[in-house]
């Protein structure tokens, strides 16, 4: 498992949330649009390319989260 920042943690859960508002509206239940829970999307993560970023497959492309939290596609 990669270790994640503070900051990762809190914008890869931001990613996890985005398309969850719906969902979460109808069933109560919060999770993304793929079906995965928080902690199973966090096993998604994948490090980087020799630095301190990490990435994350999401909706047919791959997220890179920096250490400070910036998202980038």
């Amino acid at each position: 498992m990669t270790t994640l920042t503070k900051e990762q943690r809190r914008a890869l859960f931001r990613v996890w949330r985005r398309p969850a508002s719906v969902k979460l509206r109808m069933t109560g239940k919060r999770e993304s649009a793929t079906g995965l829970s928080y902690r199973e999307f966090r096993r998604t993560v994948q490090p980087g390319f020799g630095g301190d970023y990490i990435m994350v497959p999401w909706c047919g492309m791959w997220l890179g989260i920096e250490a400070d939290g910036y998202t980038h596609s």
